[in-house]
């Protein structure tokens, strides 16, 4: 019989990205193994186990945050994937976040929200924490936004990086938009708007990355977030591995992976137009859009002539009524696509499609592909 490969997993179980790289590496393996798979409990940035000097193994997938880290598995002479971009060298194949497409998607989110003021709260310990921040500024320059500041905490004891958070926010044009380089300084600058008396989101709306769920629902007003694929990357992961440990070609390249959408909460639940009707306006839209809501119930909910709602609502957001309800409807049918097993019959009733043809229409008219396509790209089963 062919032996079975040996795995080591060097991912940590302490955060939902991590569990869900780890979902995506089971998938795989439920349909293409069986691996022999050794995964020990330890935190983000662990060191290198000292069982793994001596394992006979066959590969590694492994969260790469320090060079100490990378030099440890170099050692070993086993095929590694990296799935951190903590290190701004590729030391092995890795696969990872889509830098940009989050920062894409964060400054849609604000700007979309009639924001003109833009920041990046990040950390100078990651690489990918400055491409994040990076990426977000070109973004806002490139949709024709102003300015973006920027800021990262001295690292240390979490009191004082949110004291250093609380003084940088005071010094910012308001309201703003502010982009936290993951959920966990998101937490950090709620609790600086806190302490500095500033009104979230109505002075100061937050974003974070990575959706962990408990976490941004914990916050102190939950916390809006993007939400990325982890388990497709663990699942691409997987395959790379495979094959490298089956002699095949791996070349030392970034596999980048598309982030699904943004996890609106109250953290960004804000209107910031001069116009009080068309903020009123965007509200409702945002609460009723995904039940199917069209522009007369706009207009019943907030009324004024349409030639009105129309032509001021272009003003302020750049975009028609109706086509920012489309957008937001559509983001809800990307969430139901990615995150359940709902039927695109039932997913096209629970968003106002009288049909599902025409859901389906629509979604590739505005996506570039049908419904299903997006679910297989997009989606992993959990076994």
């Amino acid at each position: 019989m062919k032996p079975v490969p040996k795995v080591a997993l060097l991912i940590e179980t302490s955060n939902s990205y991590a569990r869900e790289l780890l979902h995506g590496v089971r998938a795989w393996v439920r349909e293409n193994g069986p691996w022999s798979i050794r995964l020990t409990e330890q935190g983000r940035g662990a060191a290198v186990p000292a069982w793994l000097k001596g394992w006979d193994g066959d590969g590694v997938i492994a969260r790469v945050e320090s060079e100490r880290i990378a030099r440890e598995l170099r050692a070993t002479g086993l095929p590694v994937i990296d799935v951190s971009a903590a290190l701004p060298r590729l030391e092995f194949p890795r696969v990872a976040t889509a830098a940009v497409g989050a920062a894409q998607l964060a400054a849609t989110h604000l700007m979309e929200r009639g924001l003109v003021n833009f920041a990046y709260c990040g950390d100078r310990r990651f690489h990918w924490a400055r491409q994040r921040g990076e990426a977000f500024a070109r973004a806002i320059r490139v949709m024709g936004g102003g300015n973006c500041a920027s800021f990262t905490p001295v690292p240390g004891a979490v009191d004082d990086e949110v004291g250093e958070i609380a003084r940088w926010l005071k010094t910012l044009p308001r309201p703003v938009g502010v982009l936290a380089s993951l959920d966990l300084r998101g937490q950090q600058v709620l609790a600086a708007c806190r302490i500095a008396g500033l009104v979230v989101p109505d002075e100061v709306a937050v974003i974070g990355v990575h959706n962990d769920e408990l976490l941004c629902e914990l916050c102190d007003p939950p916390l809006s977030s993007v939400m990325p694929n982890p388990q497709r990357a663990g699942y691409e992961a997987a395959a790379l591995l495979a094959r490298a440990m089956a002699g095949g070609r791996v070349p030392v390249a970034l596999h980048e992976i598309a982030p699904l959408g943004v996890a609106a909460r109250h953290s960004t639940d804000l209107a910031a137009v001069g116009d009080a009707k068309i903020a009123g306006a965007v509200r409702f839209m945002r609460q009723q859009a995904a039940g199917g809501a069209n522009v007369g119930d706009v207009l019943r909910a907030v009324p004024m002539a349409r030639t009105a709602l129309e032509r001021r609502f272009k003003a302020a957001l750049g975009t028609t009524p109706h086509a920012h309800l489309r957008k937001l409807r559509i983001e809800r049918v990307k969430e139901l696509l990615s995150g359940t097993s709902l039927p695109v019959g039932e997913i096209a009733a629970a968003t106002g499609f009288e049909h599902a043809e025409y859901l389906s229409a629509m979604f590739r008219r505005e996506c570039g592909l049908s419904p299903r396509e997006f679910r297989a790209r997009h989606r992993i089963r959990r076994a």
